[in-house]
């Protein structure tokens, strides 16, 4: 399994997800962002690997809307376009 996958509203489903990943190949240390409540004020991003993707969106309590990214592009993300992270200005 090669590339970028992204996930809309699959929060609930994302520990599931991401072993079905991992017993399919993809490497358990891929980077994964959740990004919920994109594009608004509340906007904020959870980094985690494949490996605990789901332990993390319980204990960090992301809940829907969200958008999940999958791949080697969550790495780049934060050091290209550090502005992207912030909440949009009101």
């Amino acid at each position: 399994l090669r590339g970028t996958l992204v996930l809309l509203m699959a929060v609930d489903k994302i520990g599931a997800i991401a072993a079905a990943l991992i017993a399919h190949g993809k490497d358990p240390a891929t980077p994964v962002a959740l990004v919920q409540e994109g594009t608004t004020t509340a906007q904020r991003r959870v980094d985690a690997t494949l490996a605990d993707v789901g332990e993390r969106a319980v204990a960090e309590d992301v809940r829907p809307p969200a958008v999940i990214v999958i791949g080697d592009v969550v790495a780049v993300g934060p050091h290209s376009a550090p502005h992207l992270d912030a909440p949009p200005a009101e």
